[in-house]
């Protein structure tokens, strides 16, 4: 009998070590899982931070403030159906960045991922309004540096302000980074006869002036020995004319609304000489078919030393394309005045 319990007992044992086993067991498989489960979300959460953090640079925040970044190749104003060409630079760059471009429809819009974008440079067609912005990432997708935005302008020179009909109260001051750049007469375009084509257009398209006419009549208005002026946005202007360079620092001095016979108007925005070389002349008048600030995209400029005599003037009229223009966009630009 006694041996009977030893052997029940035996068993008893066995089964319960065995049993203590398998609960171990199942207990380090269970454990196995769990580690394997936490590695996992862990590796998922760690991808979805990553692509999150990807998209988050991306998506081009308005905190980031710009850097160096410039665009190149931006005109003041496009053309229905122009193609806008943008270039995107900056000396940040040490070769391993990637560059991303954003459009948005205004001040107050989303910035987007633009479509037209290529490593550095972007094509896409005129849109009105749409800015217009690059950012440089490295390969952490962090930012190098970002451009100020520009804004596209679609002026087919159609409308009532252009050809000079406006409201006294329309008519704003204008600050003189409206015309800051570097221009270049279209004088010497008119000598080599590259804007004939622009001339027969209008005698086509007229019941009193003949294209020998037009040719005299832009003759006279064009006529400058000035070929280039550069202008910065703290008034000094560059005058280049021939191989003679003078400047002198202008300041805004109002601006004159002029009644023409033709029963239309025009603003000259006038600028007087505070310092400079002797040559620089004593006032200066812009004229662009603009009223109120905006950056011009071409003008007509008077100089001279008399203010009000200069208001008389109105059959010479120098006139002034972005230096970057080609020849074929200032003809285009002139077909549509």
């Amino acid at each position: 009998m006694r041996k009977k319990l030893l052997r029940i007992a035996g068993i008893l044992f066995i089964a319960l070590v065995l049993a203590a086993c398998q609960d171990s067991a199942d207990e380090d498989a269970r454990s196995e899982e769990e580690a394997a489960a936490t590695e996992e979300e862990t590796a998922e959460d760690t991808e979805v931070t990553e692509e999150e953090d990807h998209e988050h640079d991306h998506e081009s925040e308005e905190n980031i403030e710009a850097g160096d970044a410039e665009i190149e190749g931006f005109n003041a104003h496009y053309h229905t159906g122009d193609t806008v060409n943008l270039t995107a630079s900056t000396v940040a760059d040490e070769g391993d960045g990637h560059w991303h471009w954003y459009v948005r429809g205004g001040d107050e819009g989303e910035w987007e991922e633009a479509d037209g974008g290529d490593g550095d440079t972007f094509q896409s067609e005129a849109v009105n309004h749409q800015q217009i912005k690059a950012t440089l990432y490295d390969e952490d997708h962090e930012v190098i540096s970002e451009t100020e935005p520009v804004t596209v302008i679609i002026d087919d020179h159609d409308g009532d302000v252009y050809e000079g009909y406006f409201d006294d109260e329309d008519v704003e001051d204008r600050d003189i980074s409206d015309w800051a750049g570097e221009w270049k007469s279209v004088y010497p375009y008119f000598e080599e006869g590259a804007l004939d084509e622009v001339y027969e257009h209008r005698a086509e398209e007229s019941d009193d002036m003949s294209f020998e006419e037009y040719k005299e009549y832009y003759d006279t208005g064009y006529a400058t020995d000035v070929d280039n002026i550069e202008i910065t946005e703290d008034g000094e202007f560059t005058f280049h004319e021939g191989d003679e360079t003078y400047s002198g620092t202008y300041a805004y001095d109002g601006y004159e609304i002029l009644e023409y016979e033709a029963g239309n108007r025009g603003v000259r925005f006038i600028f007087e000489l505070e310092e400079g070389d002797e040559k620089p002349p004593q006032n200066i008048q812009f004229s662009d078919h603009i009223i109120a600030p905006q950056k011009s995209s071409h003008f007509h400029i008077y100089w001279g030393d008399d203010r009000d005599e200069l208001l008389e003037e109105v059959d010479h009229w120098p006139t002034y394309y972005p230096v970057e223009w080609s020849e074929e966009q200032i003809v285009d630009d002139l077909l549509l005045h």
